[in-house]
């Protein structure tokens, strides 16, 4: 059946698109509709809210990280069956690779797959003029087409009263309606961005008065009639695709908590399809890995934040020493790196002891480390595959690294422009690094780690 769908993107970052993104899947959702959300690029925590406000698993669409061939199929096997498919964007609506590289963008999502756009503008500070931001926006590619804005941020009626008539005299497109400056509708933040769904009680809970709300000044059913009908049945099927794995089966310990929760689903559902049992376990509450753990998969997320517990948790420490010893193999990236760790160092100073497996230390900064797409090659054989294996992914870290020894690194990180680092801590079987990889980049890594 065919499903409507429609992306919700904004002019610039900080613009409001997280919250108008989640209102808008929780007030569809409130009239029963069956609602698939998604997020362009390389994000994990957005996706979790999304997930909250759903019950749905949230996807990334990213025309940079992936093949456009796998994009399509992302979207099209996770929308099938919903009534409504809401595309979140990043940053802001042209925003790509580079200021001659589209991909990774809003717009590349929306042009690939034909879904008209939604404008998020922040009209806190402008009454008229809103109309020639609106206007640049939706002339300034033909292919992007963009039939709706919400003004996000507004006084009141009698502000949005000069918007609105500015918006539909000037251009040519539909004026939604407005959403109000609200602190209880944001998200807190914190140094990674918004604080994630595993660490607001009831994650729910926040969009549903704002689902409520947001009906009451913004149109949603003319919103809706602004959604393009496509038919996801027909496009081209993921790579591999979801069957029963091979046996025997290996089983996969993922670190799964407040303080790795970090995952591309298609990562874990790649391992899966490639023969692996995915068993979440908790770092920070369990004793020990899943019994007869063959590879254990440790994910970013905050450690920082949870040091005291991790270093606390000695079982578990040596339950993960003691896999490593005997042969196990470990892929760890970001927060995941941080915890193989022999020490952390929190931002007020304070040292914690991790799992000791890489002579190094994790030192929080005050500014952000990292940022960015990146490609990752390997230099040697690793858990990922021979010699000159190469993925693609991201990073986004506040921490360093102080090695307390000579360091085997086994990759190189390119950030393009020719920029290349040395990455991928090797220790035995242990393969750690900063990257977050996408294995739909390269679906052959899920296979490789399972046959270390």
């Amino acid at each position: 059946m065919p499903v409507r769908s429609l992306i919700i993107a904004g002019t610039h970052s900080g613009v409001g698109k997280t919250t108008c993104a989640l209102g808008l899947m929780a007030a569809l959702r409130r009239r029963g509709l069956v609602v698939q959300p998604f997020k362009v690029g390389p994000d994990f925590i957005d996706p979790g809210h999304h997930r909250a406000a759903c019950g749905r698993v949230s996807r990334n669409l990213d025309t940079w990280m992936l093949r456009p061939e796998t994009v399509r199929a992302t979207f099209a096997a996770a929308a099938a069956g919903a009534d409504v498919a809401v595309i979140e964007g990043v940053m802001g609506l042209f925003d790509g690779r580079g200021p001659d590289d589209a991909r990774g963008s809003t717009a590349d999502v929306a042009r690939l797959l034909d879904v008209p756009v939604i404008l998020i503008v922040d009209a806190a500070a402008v009454a008229g003029s809103v109309a020639a931001v609106v206007k640049g926006f939706s002339e300034f590619d033909a292919a992007v087409r963009v039939r709706g804005v919400v003004c996000n941020r507004v006084a009141g009626p009698r502000h949005y009263a000069y918007l609105e008539p500015a918006i539909r005299r000037h251009t040519g497109v539909v004026p939604l309606g407005w959403l109000p400056r609200r602190t209880e509708w944001a998200v807190p933040e914190r140094h990674l961005g918004l604080t994630t769904a595993e660490d607001i009680p009831s994650a729910a809970a926040p969009w549903e008065g704002l689902g409520q709300s947001l009906g009451e000044t913004v149109d949603v059913d003319r919103l809706l009639s602004l959604a393009a009908a496509t038919s996801p049945d027909k496009t081209v099927r993921l790579d591999p695709p979801f069957r029963s794995p091979p046996s025997p089966v290996r089983r996969v310990a993922v670190a799964r908590d407040a303080a790795f929760c970090f995952y591309y689903p298609e990562n874990l559902e790649l391992l899966q399809a490639a023969g692996g049992e995915v068993v979440p376990f908790s770092p920070l509450a369990d004793a020990a890995l899943p019994e007869a753990t063959d590879l254990l998969y440790l994910g970013g997320g905050y450690p920082e934040l949870r040091a005291p517990v991790l270093a606390a948790n000695e079982p578990m420490r040596r339950s993960i020493r003691r896999f490593h010893q005997q042969g196990g193999t470990i892929y760890a990236e970001c927060g995941g790196l941080m915890y193989v760790c022999r020490e952390l160092v929190d931002a007020s100073g304070t040292v914690y002891p991790m799992l000791d497996l890489l002579p190094a230390r994790a030192v929080m900064q005050p500014r952000l480390a990292a940022l960015g797409y990146v490609t990752l090659r390997t230099t040697r054989p690793t858990p990922l595959g021979p010699a000159g294996t190469a993925a693609r992914g991201h990073e986004f870290h506040y921490s360093r690294l102080e090695g307390l020894r000579p360091l085997t690194f086994a990759a190189e990180l390119e950030h393009g422009r020719g920029e290349t680092r040395p990455d991928g801590l090797m220790a035995g079987n242990l393969l750690a690094g900063y990257a977050h990889l996408h294995f739909g980049s390269n679906p052959a890594l899920a296979t490789a780690l399972l046959r270390v």
